[in-house]
C-alpha cells in the first residue's frame, strides 16, 4: 500500500500541463468535456492563470474582486491514471476504488502533514449537490510550497466512478469573512448531469 501511494502522489502535480509552463483556457475547457464536468463562474470573481506547485497542479483559479477569497480548480480524467502495483500477491486496485485515499493524501499535503480535519459527503448529498458518486471535504492551514499568500484552506473533492475526479481549492485568510461568498461558490464545479438524467431532463413536457 505505501508503494500505491506513493505513486498516486506522483499524479498530483505534472498532469495535463507537462508540456507547457500555464495550461490555457482551451486545455481546461477540454479537460471539463473529458471530465464530464461543468463550470459555473460565480459572481464577483476574477479569473487567475492556472499554476504549477510541488503539492498540486491546478489548471484554473479565480479570485473574489475584494481579494478576499481564492479558487483553484485540478481535475483529474481516471482514463489517464497510471497505477503500478508491486505486490504479487494482490490485484490492481481498481481506481473508482482509490480515490479516498488519494484525498487523504492530498489533504496531508496540503497542510504540510499536519491534521485536515476531513468528512465525506453522505452519497445521497454528494448527488444532489455535484453530481457526484463520492464527495468529501478536508479543511487546512497552508503552507509555503502551494504557493499562497493566504493561511487557511478548504478543500473539496468529487468523484464520479469510471470518469474523473476533480478538485476545488478555496483559499482565505478568514473563514467567517468569506464564509457567505465561500457557500456561493461551492457549485463552481460539478458533475454534468448523467446521461439518463440528461435523456430525462431533455424530454417535452406531457400534454
Amino acid at each position: 500500500m505505501k508503494r500505491l501511494l506513493l505513486l498516486l502522489l506522483c499524479v498530483l502535480s505534472p498532469w495535463v500541463t507537462a508540456d507547457q509552463d500555464v495550461a490555457d483556457d482551451a486545455s481546461f475547457k477540454s479537460l471539463l468535456i473529458e471530465g464530464e464536468l461543468l463550470f459555473n463562474r460565480p459572481d464577483g470573481f476574477t479569473d487567475l492563470q492556472a499554476g504549477r506547485t510541488s503539492i498540486l497542479d491546478y489548471e484554473h483559479a479565480l479570485r473574489s474582486d475584494d481579494g478576499q477569497l481564492e479558487i483553484r480548480i485540478a481535475v483529474r480524467p481516471l482514463k489517464r491514471l497510471i497505477i503500478e502495483y508491486d505486490d504479487p500477491h494482490g490485484a490492481t486496485p481498481n481506481p473508482n476504488h482509490v480515490f479516498p485515499l488519494v484525498f487523504e493524501s492530498m489533504a496531508t499535503r496540503l497542510s504540510g502533514g499536519s491534521h485536515a480535519p476531513s468528512n465525506a459527503y453522505p452519497p445521497d448529498r454528494a448527488r444532489s449537490k455535484f453530481n457526484a458518486d463520492w464527495a468529501a471535504a478536508a479543511v487546512f492551514d497552508t503552507v509555503e510550497d502551494f504557493d499562497t499568500q493566504f493561511k487557511q484552506g478548504l478543500l473539496i473533492a468529487i468523484h464520479r466512478n469510471k470518469v474523473s475526479d476533480a478538485y476545488l481549492i478555496f483559499l482565505f485568510d478568514d473563514y467567517a469573512t468569506v464564509k457567505e461568498r465561500l457557500n456561493a461558490a461551492m457549485n463552481t464545479l460539478v458533475f454534468a448531469p448523467a446521461p439518463a438524467a440528461a435523456a430525462e431532463l431533455d424530454k417535452p413536457n406531457a400534454g
